[in-house]
């Protein structure tokens, strides 16, 4: 009898959390990742790394969303990467991303990530694709993706202040093209119209774009010499495509491309843009764009098609972008397969906090 009450206690504490250190102490602790298997050959079998850990914009529903599209109606294979945290789950902004070993194998990598102090062992992963100079797109946080702040790291020129010679700003600038500027529109009370800019249009990533609408609210964009802008961005008065622009703020750069170069001497296309938020990619013709940027990023602009099938593969509900509003409880192995619905869930409430 004394035995089972001990049982029963020790049952009550882990599931309490109390007896559960793992959830507090740093991480290494892997989890298989999420692969997408391609079911067509358009893309030629490039594999793409999707690596999703921001605290906001619910880049752990955009980027798994995306992947299916990529993998069921485009022909690339997927993998999608998390935050963890100490039991393996998604937590997001986590700076714990098992499973960077993947872009040893990469074509092209996709990132959402925000503010993130990655151990080295995790980081060399980024440094060696990097350092190849291989594609890259940056949605929305990846300009400010990483800081170590006073953290050891061998990587801390990587961040989005950083001062390291050479490569000041860090990843933000040196290779999306722009670190942290700041907002230039509120969230949730002003959405954004993006337009294309008309001598552009005939860009391959354009190809079939219009109508595009976003949830989000604006960035402030400082355009550089070496950026290709595609689009421009018009701050609303309202979360409506067809609200009235905010006439303090004049549209602003939105989406661009441009080049890196890699410690090997190879030039990387880069395709940056300052939105991708969960429930921005519902608008379809956001959508395409991510789609058609995809392929141009890694060279194969020429499989462009205007009316290429961009629709959700499984249930896509999004929850709303805020901060630490991420659905709780899910383990990445939840959206193996193409039926599942993302998010797995949208129970967004922290547990832990009283009401």
């Amino acid at each position: 009898m004394i035995r089972c009450f001990a049982l029963v206690q020790i049952a009550l504490l882990v599931a309490s959390g109390v007896a559960s250190a793992a959830e507090s102490a740093p991480s290494s602790a892997a989890a298989n990742p999420v692969k997408y298997k391609a079911t067509r050959s358009l893309a030629k079998g490039k594999h793409l790394v999707f690596i999703a850990s921001d605290h906001e914009y619910r880049g752990e529903e955009t980027l798994p969303a995306m992947a299916r599209i990529l993998a069921k109606h485009h022909g690339f294979d997927c993998t999608v990467l998390f935050g963890l945290d100490g039991n393996g789950e998604i937590k997001a902004g986590e700076s714990n991303i098992p499973g960077l070993e993947a872009l040893e194998s990469a074509d092209g990598m996709v990132m959402f990530t925000r503010f993130q102090a990655l151990p080295d062992e995790q980081m060399k992963h980024i440094d060696a694709y990097l350092k190849r100079g291989g594609p890259v797109m940056g949605l929305r946080t990846s300009t400010h993706g990483f800081k170590y702040g006073d953290k050891e790291s061998k990587f801390s020129k990587y961040d989005y202040q950083a001062k390291t010679e050479g490569y000041e700003l860090g990843f933000g600038h040196q290779v999306l093209g722009q670190t942290w500027v700041g907002h230039y529109g509120r969230n949730h009370k002003q959405s954004t119209r993006i337009t294309i800019i008309p001598e552009k249009a005939g860009h391959p990533i354009l190809i079939g774009v219009k109508d595009v609408h976003i949830q989000a609210g604006g960035y402030n964009a400082v355009p550089q010499d070496d950026w290709n802008i595609l689009t421009m961005a018009q701050p609303l008065m309202s979360m409506k495509f067809d609200g009235e622009p905010d006439a303090s703020k004049p549209p602003m750069a939105s989406e661009w491309t441009r080049e890196y170069t890699g410690a090997n001497g190879k030039k990387g296309r880069v395709f940056t843009s300052l939105y991708g938020a969960s429930e921005d990619i519902v608008n379809d013709g956001y959508r395409r764009m991510i789609v058609n940027a995809t392929y141009w990023m890694l060279g194969l602009e020429d499989k462009i098609v205007a009316d290429s099938p961009i629709d959700f593969v499984g249930k896509y509900q999004p929850n709303t972008f805020r901060g630490g509003g991420y659905a709780r409880g899910i383990k990445p192995e939840v959206y193996l397969g193409f039926k599942s619905p993302i998010p797995a869930n949208n129970v967004t409430s922290d547990p832990k906090k009283k009401k």
